[in-house]
């Protein structure tokens, strides 16, 4: 330890090229970091002690400005297209000379962390911030190292993050001044343009969703939590399906709130953190993950603050996408360890905005495999800039944009493991009932609750069901807490007609996008595809 009592490793930024730096700032303690932070001019406290940022233009992740270098180690194995974009080595390394010669003079705070709970499969990232919150966001999300193994501390991947450097698109090759490069031969991803601090979690993800399956571990954008009798259930879902809500069960202990990897013998959480999205957060409905808004520690992104330093959760002047960060330990029944055993129950959620899908059906293995790939859910009006009606939205394992590999490696693992573990599978709508949107309404969180419950204690899996006339899934004809006439989408509508209408057309949706897939699946998946009735 140095006079200042963090830890600075043995091996240290030599091999990165930084030279000339100001003050280095090894692994400081939530404390020292917020201290930094207020010093700075980086943040406010807001009452009950949690760290308040802004963080300016960009409010959300920027998936057009990902590339990844390709070289000899990235050519044959990226599916390169328009999610996964290609930068030379060269364009690379003179960008990334620029950002080096920009933190030159400048402060830095370091952050060593693991990724990863199980100790097979972990991997060491060094996190390297030129703000002290970005630095706290990186703390609060990952593994944190003991102090003896901090000592001898020896990254597999470093993240670059300096938000103030901006790119030229025009000399960078770069899709604006905002650019995330993620470069497999030399460990290293470089992020600058953005304050959005999502992009230093999702690079980790993308490096282990490259890592992971050659080591037949399946990596995962879900949340997963454990009941009473050890049984592990796994939350897939889209941003503002309910991922993150579904998993904090007062009743269930919390693996963690968004991503896992699955082994032969053992389901993990990659992270230490949650992200949380807080807008027009419900004490009552949300208890745990409200608490964790006042609570010292915890970072909110573009959250508003009254001008007697409370919050206002329900403001959305900033972004609908505000966010809180802080450590899984703030979840009063989260896992010590971040280990489980392999799972019992997959839950795929889906908000369906047009109000045609189930509350909830089971899926047969293939059929599972189809609808991973698939990834639907829909945007409703007034969440994006532009959004003005409900559009579907198709993103391939639950979470495209950080799938470096074909999505068809990722589907085919989960179907593998889903038959040789016997584990059943749950599509769940969180969407709307009754109609769609700005017709029905919202699936009632208690209704949902009580199906997912349901469905985990095993009591869906023998009661009666029958296949959907549209979609094809076994639906139950009743569960426990949930109106009868809930379970069947069509009985909620007043106008059957259109229910129909609207179902073929939602079908149609789904039978044009899986087109770019069939061609990468085999007969059994072929036959559990949706096909639009003519």
């Amino acid at each position: 330890m140095n006079q200042a009592g963090f830890v600075v490793p043995k091996f240290g930024l030599e091999t990165l090229g930084l030279k000339n730096l100001g003050k280095v700032h090894w692994n400081l303690s939530v404390s020292q970091l917020y201290e930094e932070a207020i010093r700075r001019g980086e943040g406010q406290v807001a009452d009950g002690g949690a760290l308040v940022v802004r963080t300016g233009v960009h409010t959300g992740r920027s998936p057009n400005d990902k590339f990844f270098v390709e070289d000899a180690e990235t050519k044959g194995r990226i599916d390169w297209g328009k999610t996964n974009k290609g930068i030379s080595p060269e364009r690379f390394r003179a960008l990334y000379n620029r950002m080096l010669s920009y933190a030159q003079r400048r402060d830095l705070f370091v952050r060593d962390c693991w990724a990863g709970a199980d100790p097979d499969h972990r991997i060491g990232v060094r996190v390297l911030t030129e703000t002290a919150w970005h630095n706290l966001f990186a703390r609060n999300m990952f593994l944190r190292p003991k102090p003896e193994e901090l000592e001898g501390f020896r990254p597999d991947f470093t993240i670059l993050n300096l938000p103030g450097f901006q790119a030229d698109p025009q000399q960078d090759g770069t899709a604006s001044d905002c650019a995330i490069l993620v470069n497999f031969s030399e460990r290293v991803v470089a992020i600058c343009g953005t304050w959005y601090a999502g992009e230093i979690k999702k690079s980790v993800f993308t490096i282990l969703n490259y890592l992971l399956p050659a080591k037949n571990v399946l990596p995962m954008h879900a949340s997963a939590n454990v009941g009473p009798r050890g049984d592990v259930a796994i939350f897939f879902g889209l941003s503002g399906t309910g991922k993150t809500t579904l998993s904090a069960d007062p009743s269930r202990t919390l693996l963690g709130d968004d991503e896992h990897g699955w082994g032969e013998q053992s389901l993990f959480n990659f992270e230490g953190g949650c992200y949380a999205k807080v807008i027009k957060l419900s004490r009552e409905a949300e208890p745990e993950i409200h608490a964790t808004t006042g609570r010292f520690g915890t970072v909110l992104e573009n959250v508003v603050m009254t001008p007697t330093g409370g919050l206002d959760l329900d403001d959305g002047r900033y972004t609908e996408n505000t966010r809180a960060c802080y450590p899984l330990d703030f979840i009063p029944n989260a896992s010590d360890t971040g280990l489980a055993g392999i799972p019992e129950n997959i839950v795929m959620l889906t908000a369906d905005a047009f109000g045609v899908l189930p509350p909830i059906s089971q899926l047969s293995p293939e059929q599972a495999m189809y609808h991973f790939l698939s990834g639907y859910t829909a945007r409703v009006a007034g969440t994006e800039k532009g959004v003005t009606e409900p559009q579907a939205t198709f993103s391939t394992c639950f979470g495209a944009p950080f799938m470096p590999l074909h999505p068809t490696v990722y589907a085919k693992m989960l179907g593998e493991k889903m038959a040789r573990q016997h584990v059943k599978c749950w599509l769940v709508n969180t969407g709307w009932s009754g109609g769609g949107f700005g017709v029905g309404q919202r699936m009632s969180i208690r209704h949902t609750r009580a199906m997912v419950r349901a469905a985990l204690d095993g009591t869906l899996a023998s009661a009666a069901s029958a296949p959907d006339p549209h979609f094809g899934m076994q639906v139950p004809t009743a569960c426990p807490e949930v109106p009868h006439e809930v379970l069947n989408p069509k009985n909620t509508w007043k106008d059957k007609k259109a229910y129909d209408t609207a179902a073929r057309d939602v079908a149609k949706r789904f039978e044009q996008n899986f087109q770019q897939f069939e061609s990468h699946v085999d007969g059994k998946v072929k036959k559990a595809a949706i096909r639009a009735a003519a």
